[in-house]
Protein backbone atom coordinates (compact mmCIF):
# COMPACT_ATOMS: atom_id res chain seq x y z
CA UNK A 1 0.00 0.00 0.00
CA UNK A 2 0.79 3.53 -0.11
CA UNK A 3 2.64 5.16 2.54
CA UNK A 4 1.15 8.32 4.27
CA UNK A 5 4.08 10.10 4.41
CA UNK A 6 1.93 13.54 5.27
CA UNK A 7 2.66 13.91 8.72
CA UNK A 8 6.66 14.56 7.64
CA UNK A 9 5.77 16.94 5.12
CA UNK A 10 8.64 19.35 6.59
CA UNK A 11 11.37 16.73 6.27
CA UNK A 12 9.64 16.10 2.75
CA UNK A 13 10.12 19.54 1.81
CA UNK A 14 13.53 19.79 2.55
CA UNK A 15 14.65 16.67 0.80
CA UNK A 16 12.75 18.10 -1.95
CA UNK A 17 14.41 21.38 -1.98
CA UNK A 18 18.01 19.40 -1.83
CA UNK A 19 17.03 17.68 -4.64
CA UNK A 20 18.91 18.54 -7.74
CA UNK A 21 16.99 16.04 -10.31
CA UNK A 22 13.99 16.83 -8.83
CA UNK A 23 14.85 20.46 -9.04
CA UNK A 24 15.65 20.49 -12.54
CA UNK A 25 12.37 18.09 -13.31
CA UNK A 26 10.17 20.65 -11.50
CA UNK A 27 11.29 23.56 -14.37
CA UNK A 28 8.79 22.13 -16.97
CA UNK A 29 6.32 22.54 -14.42
CA UNK A 30 5.64 26.45 -15.55
CA UNK A 31 6.66 26.74 -18.91
CA UNK A 32 4.94 23.38 -19.87
CA UNK A 33 1.46 24.25 -18.07
CA UNK A 34 0.93 27.85 -17.57
CA UNK A 35 1.72 29.59 -21.09
CA UNK A 36 -0.86 26.92 -22.62
CA UNK A 37 -3.41 27.63 -20.49
CA UNK A 38 -3.27 31.58 -20.82
CA UNK A 39 -3.30 30.96 -24.92
CA UNK A 40 -6.49 28.60 -24.71
CA UNK A 41 -8.43 30.79 -22.32
CA UNK A 42 -7.78 33.98 -24.85
CA UNK A 43 -8.63 32.02 -27.59
CA UNK A 44 -12.33 31.11 -25.76
CA UNK A 45 -14.08 34.53 -24.74
CA UNK A 46 -16.65 32.99 -22.94
CA UNK A 47 -13.81 30.35 -20.99
CA UNK A 48 -15.02 32.52 -17.92
CA UNK A 49 -18.80 32.43 -17.89
CA UNK A 50 -18.03 28.46 -19.35
CA UNK A 51 -16.81 28.32 -15.57
CA UNK A 52 -20.01 29.92 -13.99
CA UNK A 53 -21.85 27.42 -15.38
CA UNK A 54 -19.51 24.72 -14.71
CA UNK A 55 -19.94 25.67 -11.04
CA UNK A 56 -23.49 25.95 -10.77
CA UNK A 57 -23.90 22.18 -12.55
CA UNK A 58 -21.95 20.77 -9.70
CA UNK A 59 -23.64 22.54 -7.38
CA UNK A 60 -27.06 21.36 -8.04
CA UNK A 61 -25.57 17.70 -8.63
CA UNK A 62 -24.04 17.61 -4.89
CA UNK A 63 -27.65 18.97 -3.76
CA UNK A 64 -28.92 16.19 -5.43
CA UNK A 65 -26.18 13.40 -5.18
CA UNK A 66 -27.92 10.58 -3.73
CA UNK A 67 -30.80 10.94 -6.77
CA UNK A 68 -28.23 10.97 -9.40
CA UNK A 69 -26.39 8.51 -8.19
CA UNK A 70 -29.54 5.92 -8.06
CA UNK A 71 -30.45 7.38 -11.59
CA UNK A 72 -26.68 5.79 -12.54
CA UNK A 73 -26.67 3.00 -11.25
CA UNK A 74 -30.75 2.19 -12.68
CA UNK A 75 -29.19 2.80 -16.43
CA UNK A 76 -26.28 1.03 -15.67
CA UNK A 77 -27.91 -2.13 -14.92
CA UNK A 78 -30.12 -1.27 -17.88
CA UNK A 79 -27.39 -1.16 -19.95
CA UNK A 80 -26.36 -4.55 -18.71
CA UNK A 81 -23.58 -3.12 -16.71
CA UNK A 82 -22.70 -3.59 -12.68
CA UNK A 83 -22.51 -1.23 -10.00
CA UNK A 84 -20.75 -1.72 -7.26
CA UNK A 85 -21.07 0.86 -3.85
CA UNK A 86 -18.05 0.92 -1.68
CA UNK A 87 -17.61 2.29 1.66
CA UNK A 88 -13.89 2.39 1.81
CA UNK A 89 -10.93 1.58 0.28
CA UNK A 90 -10.72 -2.06 1.62
CA UNK A 91 -14.08 -2.65 0.65
CA UNK A 92 -13.27 -1.18 -2.92
CA UNK A 93 -10.23 -3.77 -2.88
CA UNK A 94 -12.26 -6.86 -2.58
CA UNK A 95 -15.01 -5.81 -5.03
CA UNK A 96 -12.34 -5.69 -7.83
CA UNK A 97 -10.35 -8.91 -6.38
CA UNK A 98 -13.85 -10.69 -6.47
CA UNK A 99 -14.52 -9.40 -10.22
CA UNK A 100 -10.93 -10.43 -11.34
CA UNK A 101 -11.38 -14.10 -9.44
CA UNK A 102 -14.75 -14.66 -11.24
CA UNK A 103 -12.66 -14.39 -14.07
CA UNK A 104 -9.65 -16.23 -13.78
CA UNK A 105 -7.60 -13.07 -14.58
CA UNK A 106 -4.06 -13.23 -13.94
CA UNK A 107 -2.96 -10.15 -15.68
CA UNK A 108 -5.00 -6.62 -15.20
CA UNK A 109 -4.23 -3.25 -17.56
CA UNK A 110 -4.89 -0.47 -16.11
CA UNK A 111 -5.72 3.08 -17.51
CA UNK A 112 -4.67 6.03 -15.28
CA UNK A 113 -6.50 6.23 -12.41
CA UNK A 114 -6.00 8.47 -9.17
CA UNK A 115 -8.55 6.16 -7.30
CA UNK A 116 -6.42 3.30 -7.31
CA UNK A 117 -3.53 5.17 -5.93
CA UNK A 118 -6.12 6.06 -3.11
CA UNK A 119 -7.10 2.67 -2.28
CA UNK A 120 -3.60 0.84 -3.11
CA UNK A 121 -4.37 -1.60 -5.65
CA UNK A 122 -1.52 -2.30 -7.14
CA UNK A 123 -0.04 -3.62 -4.31
CA UNK A 124 -2.89 -5.69 -3.04
CA UNK A 125 -3.13 -7.04 -6.89
CA UNK A 126 0.29 -8.18 -6.65
CA UNK A 127 -0.30 -9.92 -3.19
CA UNK A 128 -2.96 -11.99 -4.55
CA UNK A 129 -0.96 -13.52 -7.60
CA UNK A 130 -2.88 -10.64 -10.34
CA UNK A 131 0.00 -8.88 -12.49
CA UNK A 132 -1.45 -5.23 -12.54
CA UNK A 133 -0.02 -3.17 -15.70
CA UNK A 134 0.26 0.33 -15.63
CA UNK A 135 -0.89 1.38 -19.61
CA UNK A 136 -0.45 5.46 -19.16
CA UNK A 137 3.39 5.98 -20.15
CA UNK A 138 3.91 8.39 -16.96
CA UNK A 139 2.14 5.55 -15.12
CA UNK A 140 4.03 2.72 -16.59
CA UNK A 141 7.39 4.66 -15.38
CA UNK A 142 6.80 5.37 -12.22
CA UNK A 143 5.29 1.78 -11.41
CA UNK A 144 8.44 0.86 -12.55
CA UNK A 145 10.12 2.88 -10.19
CA UNK A 146 7.92 1.92 -7.07
CA UNK A 147 6.62 5.12 -6.87
CA UNK A 148 3.35 6.83 -6.53
CA UNK A 149 2.21 10.09 -8.96
CA UNK A 150 4.01 13.26 -8.23
CA UNK A 151 1.28 14.99 -10.79
CA UNK A 152 -2.02 14.12 -11.17
CA UNK A 153 -1.99 14.34 -14.78
CA UNK A 154 1.64 14.53 -15.51
CA UNK A 155 2.47 11.65 -12.65
CA UNK A 156 6.43 11.56 -14.07
CA UNK A 157 6.81 14.54 -14.38
CA UNK A 158 9.54 14.80 -11.81
CA UNK A 159 11.51 12.08 -13.22
CA UNK A 160 14.38 13.02 -16.15
CA UNK A 161 14.91 11.33 -19.24
CA UNK A 162 18.58 10.03 -18.07
CA UNK A 163 16.41 8.23 -14.97
CA UNK A 164 13.77 7.26 -17.34
CA UNK A 165 16.66 5.48 -19.81
CA UNK A 166 17.81 3.79 -16.48
CA UNK A 167 14.58 2.33 -15.19
CA UNK A 168 14.17 1.04 -19.17
CA UNK A 169 17.70 -0.85 -19.45
CA UNK A 170 17.23 -2.36 -15.62
CA UNK A 171 13.66 -3.87 -16.23
CA UNK A 172 13.49 -4.55 -19.63
CA UNK A 173 16.78 -7.01 -19.42
CA UNK A 174 15.48 -8.95 -22.20
CA UNK A 175 16.66 -6.67 -24.91
CA UNK A 176 19.88 -6.09 -26.49
CA UNK A 177 21.76 -3.95 -23.77
CA UNK A 178 23.26 -1.62 -26.66
CA UNK A 179 20.24 -0.32 -27.87
CA UNK A 180 19.84 3.39 -28.95
CA UNK A 181 17.72 5.03 -25.87
CA UNK A 182 18.77 8.85 -25.57
CA UNK A 183 15.29 10.24 -27.69
CA UNK A 184 12.59 10.56 -26.25
CA UNK A 185 11.33 8.52 -29.62
CA UNK A 186 12.87 5.34 -29.09
CA UNK A 187 12.00 5.30 -25.25
CA UNK A 188 8.10 6.00 -26.08
CA UNK A 189 8.61 2.92 -28.90
CA UNK A 190 10.16 1.16 -26.39
CA UNK A 191 7.24 1.46 -23.66
CA UNK A 192 5.12 0.81 -26.60
CA UNK A 193 6.26 -2.28 -27.75
CA UNK A 194 6.59 -3.90 -24.22
CA UNK A 195 2.46 -2.66 -23.47
CA UNK A 196 1.31 -4.00 -26.60
CA UNK A 197 1.92 -7.60 -25.45
CA UNK A 198 0.25 -6.82 -21.97
CA UNK A 199 -2.55 -5.15 -23.59
CA UNK A 200 -3.35 -8.59 -25.66
CA UNK A 201 -2.75 -10.49 -22.22
CA UNK A 202 -4.78 -8.36 -20.33
CA UNK A 203 -8.22 -10.64 -18.98
CA UNK A 204 -9.25 -7.83 -17.07
CA UNK A 205 -8.99 -3.86 -17.95
CA UNK A 206 -9.45 -0.95 -15.29
CA UNK A 207 -9.78 2.63 -15.42
CA UNK A 208 -10.87 5.74 -13.68
CA UNK A 209 -13.93 7.88 -15.00
CA UNK A 210 -13.81 11.81 -15.62
CA UNK A 211 -17.38 11.77 -15.37
CA UNK A 212 -20.18 9.14 -14.73
CA UNK A 213 -23.14 10.02 -16.77
CA UNK A 214 -26.21 9.82 -14.83
CA UNK A 215 -28.39 10.20 -17.88
CA UNK A 216 -27.48 7.46 -19.71
CA UNK A 217 -24.93 4.90 -17.08
CA UNK A 218 -22.23 6.06 -19.39
CA UNK A 219 -18.46 6.37 -17.82
CA UNK A 220 -16.16 8.90 -19.93
CA UNK A 221 -11.98 8.86 -19.73
CA UNK A 222 -9.83 11.65 -21.38
CA UNK A 223 -6.50 10.47 -22.68
CA UNK A 224 -3.87 12.03 -24.92
CA UNK A 225 -1.87 8.13 -25.26
CA UNK A 226 -5.45 6.14 -26.54
CA UNK A 227 -4.03 3.65 -23.65
CA UNK A 228 -7.36 4.29 -22.60
CA UNK A 229 -9.16 2.77 -25.44
CA UNK A 230 -7.28 -0.21 -26.02
CA UNK A 231 -7.56 -1.08 -21.69
CA UNK A 232 -11.45 -0.64 -22.42
CA UNK A 233 -11.84 -2.83 -25.22
CA UNK A 234 -9.35 -5.96 -25.50
CA UNK A 235 -9.94 -7.93 -21.83
CA UNK A 236 -12.97 -9.56 -20.94
CA UNK A 237 -14.07 -7.04 -18.46
CA UNK A 238 -14.13 -3.50 -17.89
CA UNK A 239 -13.97 -2.34 -14.57
CA UNK A 240 -14.19 1.93 -14.04
CA UNK A 241 -12.95 2.95 -10.76
CA UNK A 242 -14.75 6.48 -9.69
CA UNK A 243 -15.99 8.27 -6.47
CA UNK A 244 -19.02 9.47 -6.03
CA UNK A 245 -18.62 12.98 -6.51
CA UNK A 246 -17.83 11.97 -10.60
CA UNK A 247 -21.47 11.92 -11.58
CA UNK A 248 -23.11 14.50 -13.93
CA UNK A 249 -26.23 15.06 -15.07
CA UNK A 250 -26.59 14.80 -18.70
CA UNK A 251 -24.71 14.29 -21.62
CA UNK A 252 -25.33 18.14 -22.26
CA UNK A 253 -23.65 19.09 -18.87
CA UNK A 254 -20.87 16.83 -19.37
CA UNK A 255 -19.79 18.81 -22.88
CA UNK A 256 -19.84 22.13 -20.90
CA UNK A 257 -18.00 20.74 -18.64
CA UNK A 258 -15.52 19.04 -21.00
CA UNK A 259 -14.90 22.49 -22.77
CA UNK A 260 -12.89 23.55 -19.18
CA UNK A 261 -11.33 20.59 -18.55
CA UNK A 262 -8.85 20.55 -21.42
CA UNK A 263 -8.24 24.25 -21.35
CA UNK A 264 -7.51 24.32 -17.86
CA UNK A 265 -5.19 21.16 -17.89
CA UNK A 266 -2.89 21.14 -20.60
CA UNK A 267 -3.82 24.19 -23.02
CA UNK A 268 -5.87 22.19 -25.28
CA UNK A 269 -9.47 22.69 -26.58
CA UNK A 270 -9.95 18.91 -25.99
CA UNK A 271 -7.90 15.95 -25.41
CA UNK A 272 -6.78 13.96 -28.24
CA UNK A 273 -9.00 10.79 -26.74
CA UNK A 274 -12.31 11.30 -25.02
CA UNK A 275 -13.85 8.13 -24.70
CA UNK A 276 -17.68 7.40 -23.73
CA UNK A 277 -17.99 3.77 -22.68
CA UNK A 278 -21.67 2.76 -21.60
CA UNK A 279 -22.02 -1.01 -21.09
CA UNK A 280 -20.63 -4.22 -21.85
CA UNK A 281 -20.38 -5.30 -25.86
CA UNK A 282 -23.80 -6.03 -27.30
CA UNK A 283 -24.53 -8.20 -29.78
CA UNK A 284 -23.72 -6.23 -32.92
CA UNK A 285 -20.55 -4.49 -31.26
CA UNK A 286 -17.42 -5.61 -33.54
CA UNK A 287 -15.27 -5.85 -29.87
CA UNK A 288 -15.82 -4.75 -26.29
CA UNK A 289 -15.69 -6.12 -23.25
CA UNK A 290 -18.02 -9.09 -21.85
CA UNK A 291 -18.59 -7.43 -18.83
CA UNK A 292 -19.04 -3.58 -17.43
CA UNK A 293 -18.54 -2.76 -13.89
CA UNK A 294 -18.77 0.25 -11.89
CA UNK A 295 -16.97 0.51 -8.35
CA UNK A 296 -17.84 3.68 -6.57
CA UNK A 297 -16.49 4.90 -3.73
CA UNK A 298 -17.32 7.06 -0.88
CA UNK A 299 -14.45 6.97 1.18
CA UNK A 300 -14.94 9.96 3.14
CA UNK A 301 -16.53 11.65 0.75
CA UNK A 302 -20.08 11.91 1.94
CA UNK A 303 -19.25 13.82 5.46
CA UNK A 304 -17.29 16.35 3.25
CA UNK A 305 -21.54 17.31 1.74
CA UNK A 306 -22.91 19.70 4.10
CA UNK A 307 -19.54 21.19 5.34
CA UNK A 308 -17.11 23.96 4.59
CA UNK A 309 -15.72 21.45 2.40
CA UNK A 310 -18.53 20.36 0.43
CA UNK A 311 -16.84 22.43 -2.39
CA UNK A 312 -13.94 20.49 -3.10
CA UNK A 313 -16.04 18.08 -4.47
CA UNK A 314 -16.49 19.94 -7.66
CA UNK A 315 -12.94 18.98 -8.55
CA UNK A 316 -12.36 18.03 -11.71
CA UNK A 317 -9.02 16.70 -11.50
CA UNK A 318 -7.43 18.72 -14.04
CA UNK A 319 -4.23 20.06 -12.10
CA UNK A 320 -4.56 23.92 -12.98
CA UNK A 321 -4.55 24.37 -9.28
CA UNK A 322 -0.88 22.75 -8.86
CA UNK A 323 0.35 24.11 -12.03
CA UNK A 324 0.21 27.57 -10.76
CA UNK A 325 1.58 26.68 -7.06
CA UNK A 326 4.70 28.22 -6.10
CA UNK A 327 4.80 25.59 -3.36
CA UNK A 328 4.26 23.08 -5.75
CA UNK A 329 6.80 24.24 -8.09
CA UNK A 330 9.67 24.51 -4.91
CA UNK A 331 8.84 20.99 -3.76
CA UNK A 332 6.78 19.04 -6.02
CA UNK A 333 3.99 16.59 -5.23
CA UNK A 334 6.22 13.50 -3.04
CA UNK A 335 6.54 16.05 -0.49
CA UNK A 336 2.72 16.01 -0.09
CA UNK A 337 3.09 12.68 1.18
CA UNK A 338 0.10 10.68 -0.46
CA UNK A 339 -1.95 10.80 -3.57
CA UNK A 340 -2.91 14.15 -3.96
CA UNK A 341 -0.47 16.92 -4.40
CA UNK A 342 -0.85 20.72 -4.33
CA UNK A 343 -3.64 22.94 -3.42
CA UNK A 344 -6.21 20.58 -4.22
CA UNK A 345 -4.39 17.95 -2.06
CA UNK A 346 -3.86 20.69 1.04
CA UNK A 347 -7.51 20.37 1.29
CA UNK A 348 -8.77 17.17 -0.35
CA UNK A 349 -5.75 15.10 1.83
CA UNK A 350 -6.99 16.08 5.21
CA UNK A 351 -10.63 15.41 4.41
CA UNK A 352 -10.34 11.72 3.38
CA UNK A 353 -6.99 10.74 5.61
CA UNK A 354 -7.58 13.19 8.76
CA UNK A 355 -6.33 16.81 9.42
CA UNK A 356 -4.38 14.56 12.20
CA UNK A 357 -2.18 13.18 9.36
CA UNK A 358 -2.64 16.05 6.92
CA UNK A 359 -2.49 19.17 9.03
CA UNK A 360 0.72 20.53 7.42
CA UNK A 361 -0.46 20.53 3.62
CA UNK A 362 -3.20 23.21 4.25
CA UNK A 363 -0.17 25.49 5.91
CA UNK A 364 1.78 24.96 3.37
CA UNK A 365 0.24 27.74 1.19
CA UNK A 366 0.86 31.40 0.37
CA UNK A 367 -2.60 31.98 0.22
CA UNK A 368 -1.50 34.30 -3.31
CA UNK A 369 -4.80 33.12 -4.04
CA UNK A 370 -3.36 31.57 -8.05
CA UNK A 371 -5.40 28.26 -7.01
CA UNK A 372 -8.50 29.59 -6.73
CA UNK A 373 -8.29 32.35 -9.58
CA UNK A 374 -7.31 29.51 -12.46
CA UNK A 375 -9.50 26.66 -11.35
CA UNK A 376 -12.58 25.70 -14.08
CA UNK A 377 -14.74 24.94 -11.03
CA UNK A 378 -14.42 27.87 -9.31
CA UNK A 379 -13.14 26.35 -6.14
CA UNK A 380 -12.49 28.81 -3.00
CA UNK A 381 -8.88 26.49 -2.00
CA UNK A 382 -7.44 29.29 0.23
CA UNK A 383 -10.96 30.04 2.07
CA UNK A 384 -11.00 25.47 2.88
CA UNK A 385 -7.25 25.72 3.53
CA UNK A 386 -8.05 28.27 6.34
CA UNK A 387 -11.01 26.39 7.67
CA UNK A 388 -8.11 23.08 8.33
CA UNK A 389 -6.08 25.77 9.85
CA UNK A 390 -8.88 26.34 12.15
CA UNK A 391 -9.82 22.77 12.72
CA UNK A 392 -6.15 21.77 13.17
CA UNK A 393 -5.57 24.83 16.04
CA UNK A 394 -9.03 23.65 17.87
CA UNK A 395 -7.72 20.03 18.08
CA UNK A 396 -4.54 21.34 19.56
CA UNK A 397 -2.54 20.03 17.15
CA UNK A 398 0.21 22.25 16.34
CA UNK A 399 3.32 23.03 18.95
CA UNK A 400 2.67 24.54 22.17
CA UNK A 401 4.50 27.39 20.93
CA UNK A 402 2.73 27.93 17.93
CA UNK A 403 -0.16 28.05 19.85
CA UNK A 404 0.58 30.70 22.42
CA UNK A 405 2.06 32.65 19.44
CA UNK A 406 -1.28 33.29 17.88
CA UNK A 407 -3.47 33.53 20.74
CA UNK A 408 -0.39 36.82 21.65
CA UNK A 409 -1.89 38.08 18.07
CA UNK A 410 -4.88 37.12 18.85
CA UNK A 411 -5.36 39.10 22.18
CA UNK A 412 -3.83 42.39 20.61
CA UNK A 413 -5.92 42.09 17.64
CA UNK A 414 -9.30 42.17 19.27
CA UNK A 415 -7.73 45.16 20.83
CA UNK A 416 -7.23 47.77 18.04
CA UNK A 417 -5.85 50.68 20.12
CA UNK A 418 -3.51 48.30 22.07
CA UNK A 419 -2.26 46.91 19.02
CA UNK A 420 -1.38 50.38 17.45
CA UNK A 421 0.48 51.37 19.99
CA UNK A 422 3.05 47.89 20.86
CA UNK A 423 2.86 47.80 16.66
CA UNK A 424 3.97 51.40 16.43
CA UNK A 425 6.64 50.89 19.27
CA UNK A 426 7.93 47.75 17.77
CA UNK A 427 8.34 49.57 14.59
CA UNK A 428 10.13 52.11 16.17
CA UNK A 429 12.29 50.21 18.03
CA UNK A 430 13.23 47.70 15.28
CA UNK A 431 13.82 51.00 12.99
CA UNK A 432 16.54 52.39 15.27
CA UNK A 433 18.20 49.07 16.09
CA UNK A 434 18.41 48.27 12.36
CA UNK A 435 19.10 51.75 11.14
CA UNK A 436 22.66 50.77 9.81
CA UNK A 437 22.34 47.88 8.30
CA UNK A 438 18.57 48.23 6.86
CA UNK A 439 18.00 44.47 7.91
CA UNK A 440 18.32 42.19 10.65
CA UNK A 441 20.26 38.50 10.14
CA UNK A 442 18.68 37.38 13.18
CA UNK A 443 15.67 37.97 15.76
CA UNK A 444 14.20 36.62 18.87
CA UNK A 445 11.38 34.75 17.96
CA UNK A 446 11.34 34.75 14.66
CA UNK A 447 14.47 32.48 13.74
CA UNK A 448 11.96 30.32 11.19
CA UNK A 449 12.26 33.76 8.93
CA UNK A 450 15.84 34.74 9.64
CA UNK A 451 17.53 31.35 9.22
CA UNK A 452 16.02 31.55 5.54
CA UNK A 453 16.19 35.37 4.64
CA UNK A 454 16.90 38.37 6.93
CA UNK A 455 14.20 40.54 8.13
CA UNK A 456 13.63 44.20 6.34
CA UNK A 457 14.00 47.04 9.39
CA UNK A 458 10.65 49.41 9.14
CA UNK A 459 11.02 51.94 7.44
CA UNK A 460 8.37 55.19 7.71
CA UNK A 461 5.11 55.06 8.77
CA UNK A 462 2.82 52.11 9.84
CA UNK A 463 0.15 50.78 7.32
CA UNK A 464 -2.56 51.36 9.85
CA UNK A 465 -1.10 55.23 9.98
CA UNK A 466 -0.35 55.62 6.30
CA UNK A 467 -3.99 54.37 5.35
CA UNK A 468 -6.04 56.86 8.47
CA UNK A 469 -3.71 59.46 6.31
CA UNK A 470 -5.09 58.16 2.91
CA UNK A 471 -8.58 58.54 4.28
CA UNK A 472 -8.21 62.32 5.41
Amino acid sequence: MVEITSPRFKANAREALADKDLQRALTKVPSGFIAKRAKAREKLPEFDALRDRARDIKNHTLAHLDLYLERFEAKVKENGGHVHWAADAAEAREIVLKICRDLDARTVTKGKTMISEEIGLNDYLEEQGIEPVETDLGEYIIQLRKEHPSHIIAPAIHVNRDQVEADFRRVHGHLPQDRDLTAPETLLGEARGILRDRFLKADVGITGANFLVAETGTSIIVTNEGNGDLTQTLPKAHVVLASIEKITPTLQDVSQNLRVLARSATGQDMSVYTTFSTGPRRADDPDGPGEYHVVLLDNGRSSMLGSEFEEMLRCIRCGACMNHCPVYHTVGGHAYGWVYPGPMGAVLTPSLIGVDKAGHLPNASTFCGRCEEVCPMRIPLPKMMRHWREREFERHLQPATQRWGIKGWAFFARRPALYRAASGIAMRLLGAMGRKRGRFASLPLAGGWTSHRDFPSPQGKTFQQQWAERKR
